[in-house]
């Protein structure tokens, strides 16, 4: 084979440096990764191109010797490294991605891998997020909140964000473009529209619209606007980019044409034609004026994905949809037991004292979360100790004793029938093995709902938004299953999980599965990431009345109670 003369230096040289990388995480011969590793740093730094040189010539190059000339010669031959590829195919995927992280080199990657459980860079952001990185050895707080930014931009690199990413950013430009504007307009209108306004869970560009008395004028005076550098126009937007990297773009509206604007540019293509179709071009005062002038109900921003609801609106048939004020309490949170930052005291008297809630639902990790210091039998027998004793002082406010229990790959729970008893509620999800195909994991989750003391499916798919894939399976079958076994299906309200996703919801309902909005939270903070649930419960239609969360504290215990007791079917 001839040698590949246009291979670049670069090139060999990062080869090389990922080898050496991948030696420094499988723990081979330290002074063969130095080797490999100085001499992609030599290869680097030669001044001129050594693809077309013979083994001979290469084994003279400093730095390169006659072990390390050959791997470089394998490599200008073959296009590879036989040892390389063998390390490659040990190493999963992710963990090679983990490498291209700026701040963390193999060995911290190591602990990552081998002790935390981590296998990519999605669930490392997540275990940042849930400050589970600050425990392990050789990290600290700063290495954390630096990976997680490196991370973050790695994400913006791809022009998505989360929702949530992009919420502070909303308000403040919201603020800056009503002042600016307010300066030559007495009372400008201003929203924000488009797949944010909807609620969507990643957004790649923000929409606003303006109504003006004079928007040709404005918009000639727009690059006196400083927060952003409006310099470009597209479809009648002006354009923007964010300092991270979000696609703005401004519509600037007549003053009378405001409604007409914003209702345009905030429901999906299909929804808007089918109702302008009969609403006509207006003007209108408001929203709800076009789409009464179409013999429809008031359809909310969320719900305008041409999804039914234009149907719905038809024959009054919209549902009511839930809000943040009708929660009362809160499930699947962990503390200080497993891998939480707060103690159960702490998470009770936030959400009784702060959130104004009625109970807790604590789910600590079970014992196959190694990763995560979760509870062997011993420990929940301690635990439930100390929620007995805290609930006897915080009467009427209640701690229910849960578990997040790991689902084993074949489908069981890894507690015995014996502990699982002792539990008010049994939180069950998937934490390992994500490469099963579509018929095995299903079948894996159908198992475990199956179990009698399974009361809800914690995230579903396991799914990292903008990160990883959730693992496959048949949607159908596995809410099918909830709704013959009388499980709750959990919208995980980490905004990184949002899982299951709202395009499922519908079909859960009618089957009359509940969902519960879960924050996951492993620290006071989290709770707050119940907005984010609401907000996809509402895009998928859930009501109140349909929220487990929502029940009051009466209610819920005699769910809990009922479906213990084999009892299905419990309505309010």
């Amino acid at each position: 084979m001839a040698t590949n003369i246009t291979m670049e230096n670069k090139t060999i040289a990062r080869t090389l440096r990922l080898l050496s990388q991948l030696m420094e995480l499988h723990s081979e011969n330290p002074f063969k990764i130095k080797s490999v590793a100085n001499a992609a740093f030599k290869i680097d730094k030669l001044p001129y191109a050594i693809a077309g040189k013979s083994l001979e010539e290469l084994s003279v190059i400093d730095g390169l010797g006659k072990s390390i000339s050959a791997k470089v010669w394998e490599l200008l031959q073959k296009g590879s490294i036989t040892e390389l590829q063998d390390l490659l195919g040990n190493t999963p995927e992710g963990i090679v991605e983990m490498l291209g992280i700026k701040g963390i080199g193999p060995k911290k990657i190591l602990t990552i891998w081998k002790e935390l459980g981590i296998e990519n860079i999605g669930e490392l952001y997540y275990a940042c997020n849930e400050n589970r990185l600050i425990e392990a050895k050789g990290f600290g707080l700063k290495t954390q909140e630096e990976i997680k930014k490196v991370i973050e931009f790695q994400m913006a690199g791809h022009g998505k964000f989360l929702y949530a990413q992009a919420a502070p950013l909303v308000r403040k430009l919201h603020e800056d473009l009503s002042l600016w504007l307010g300066i030559s307009e007495p009372a400008p209108l201003l929203s924000i529209a488009g797949a944010y306004r909807r609620g969507l869970e990643v957004v790649d560009e923000l929409v606003f619209v303006a109504g003006l008395a004079q928007p040709e004028q404005v918009k000639a005076g727009i690059s006196r606007f400083t927060p952003l550098q409006f310099d470009a126009q597209e479809e009648g937007f002006l354009i923007a980019m964010s300092p991270f990297g979000l696609k703005i773009r401004l519509y600037l509206a007549p003053a009378d044409d405001f409604y007409r604007q914003l209702f345009i540019h905030t429901g999906n293509e299909a929804h808007v034609e089918a109702v302008l179709e009969n609403a006509g071009q207006g003007p209108f005062k408001s929203e709800e004026a076009i789409y009464r002038q179409a013999g429809l109900d008031y359809i909310t921003p969320e719900l305008r994905e041409a999804l039914g609801e234009i149907e719905q609106a038809a024959a009054h048939q919209l549902p009511v949809l839930i809000t943040d004020e009708d929660l009362r309490g809160s499930l699947h949170n962990h503390s200080t037991w497993s891998d939480g930052v707060h103690t159960i005291e702490e998470m009770a008297l936030y959400c009784r004292d702060t959130l104004k809630l009625e109970y807790l639902g604590l789910c600590d990790h079970s014992r196959s979360a190694f990763y995560a210091n979760g509870l062997n039998e011993q420990r929940v027998y301690a635990q439930h100790q100390e929620i007995d004793a805290l609930n006897a002082r915080l009467a009427p406010f209640r701690i229910f004793k849960g578990i997040e229990s790991d689902i084993l790959n074949d489908g069981s729970l890894d507690y015995s029938d014996d502990i699982l008893k002792h539990f008010d509620f049994v939180v069950a999800s998937v934490h390992s093995n994500l490469r099963m195909d579509e018929q095995k994991a299903t079948a894996r989750l159908i198992k475990a709902i199956e179990n009698p003391y399974t009361t809800i499916l914690g995230h579903p798919t396991g799914r990292l938004l903008l990160s990883r894939k959730g693992y496959p399976i048949d949607y159908t079958k596995v809410i099918d299953a909830c709704a013959a076994n009388g499980v709750v299906i959990e919208i995980n309200a980490n905004p990184l999980r949002l899982d299951l996703d709202w395009r499922w919801h519908r079909y859960a309902l009618e089957k009359g599965v509940l969902l519960s909005v879960n924050p996951d939270a492993h620290r006071i903070e989290g709770f707050h990431d119940m907005q984010y649930g609401i907000l996809v419960g509402r895009k998928g239609g859930l009501q109140a009345k349909q929220c487990l969360n929502a029940f009051s504290l009466t209610d819920i215990e005699q769910h809990f109670s009922n479906k213990k007791a084999g009892i299905l079917n419990f309505a309010r």
